[in-house]
């Protein structure tokens, strides 16, 4: 079986290239670089170290290693989807879509196409059901991302390998620090590679520059402040209002008037919601559900560890999902993973169209 291997050398993937020789494999490693645009200053994510730490492990365990220029595709997709999703007052998902797009997408379309599996030190697991191969849950419930893959397609997970997903991220450094890997106290990275030091309202500006609007409270319908643009501000956001009297959260966006509206304390019943309305609805691997008006599942609406109950209904292309409990933040934009009932396999996913 021949295995690409994405390796950001972080200390994650990297335990993956040896996890994967020890159990016998030789596996091809691939780093995917993903820079900013170069006008204007912009210029690429500080990629040398990681590329000298992927050199090492190349050199290590005897692996032929490449690195992959997705810096176009990267823009053309990823970037514009998040500009223009944020324009509309919409709140996006990048790490959802670099997936999808590039690192499962474009990566396979360029390299992954010619290795029977592509490896990664993601925190997810895979099973199989009547012969299909299903994306499923991590071990460690607190590094669990089988959110931020519930986009992928059918053939995607078909070839998806997870060396590290049976393991508790102490594990995974435990491994790292017995082999001596010179990413086993790295820190883990954080945020998305295009914004790399850049603050993520700087990179907005750039693209949609500022339109001043008010903020109002929603119950009261009282003028409380002025923003700068919509699409600075998310639904469930806190920090970055500078109102007093606080805490106060956005709790809802009139986007063709331009207001925020807002609402005070720190756990406003606004912030809640128990309906969510969802578009593009679709099984990742299968239909193992076959026909339904309703369904108990468990689901999610963004990286937490927390996997909520609900019934999901369904009336033709309708598709929504009832909470048993409340949920916060519910953002338009945002993307719901659906699980079973045993939060094992990830079924199936869609858009957030808006929460009631």
């Amino acid at each position: 079986m021949t295995i690409a291997a994405l390796v950001s050398g972080g200390v994650d993937s990297s335990a993956v290239v040896h996890l994967l020789k020890e159990q016998g494999y030789d596996p091809a490693l691939f780093y995917i670089r993903i820079g900013k645009e170069e006008e204007d200053g912009y210029t690429d994510c500080p990629a040398e170290e990681d590329i000298e730490i992927v050199t090492w492990l190349a050199q290590k365990y005897g692996c032929p290693f490449e690195v992959v220029d997705l810096h176009k595709e990267y823009w053309e997709k990823v970037v514009s989807y998040t500009i223009d999703t944020v324009r509309r007052g919409l709140t996006p998902n990048p790490d959802v879509m670099c997936n999808k797009l590039i690192k499962f997408g474009a990566f396979e379309d360029r390299c992954g196409k010619d290795f029977d599996r592509i490896a990664t030190g993601h925190y997810a697991t895979t099973d199989i059901v009547d012969g299909v191969q299903f994306l499923a849950t991590a071990k460690d419930p607190l590094k669990d991302q089988t959110d931020f893959l519930s986009q992928l397609d059918s053939h995607q997970i078909s070839k998806l390998m997870f060396p590290i997903g049976h393991l508790m991220k102490s594990e995974v450094r435990d491994i790292a620090r017995a082999a001596h890997l010179p990413s086993a106290e790295r820190k883990d990275s954080q945020g998305i590679c295009f914004l790399g030091k850049i603050n993520y309202n700087d990179f907005l500006r750039r693209y949609l520059g500022e339109r001043e609007g008010d903020i109002v409270e929603l119950e009261t319908g009282r003028k409380l402040g002025k923003h700068k643009g919509y699409w600075f501000h998310t639904i469930g956001q806190r920090k970055g209002l500078l109102l007093s009297g606080g805490p106060w959260f956005v709790v809802k966006k009139d986007i063709a008037e331009n207001i925020l509206y807002v609402s005070q304390g720190y756990d406003p019943a606004t912030q809640y919601g128990n309906r969510i309305e969802l578009t593009g609805f679709h099984y990742l691997s299968k239909d193992i559900w076959g026909d339904f008006t309703e369904r108990r599942v468990k689901f999610k609406i963004r990286h937490t560890p927390d996997i909520a109950d609900a019934t999901l209904h369904r009336e033709g292309d309708k598709v929504r999902i009832e909470s048993d409990t409340r949920i916060q933040g519910i953002a338009a934009g945002q993307y719901a993973t659906i699980y079973d009932e045993n939060a094992h396999l990830v079924v199936a996913s869609g858009e957030i169209v808006s929460g009631q």
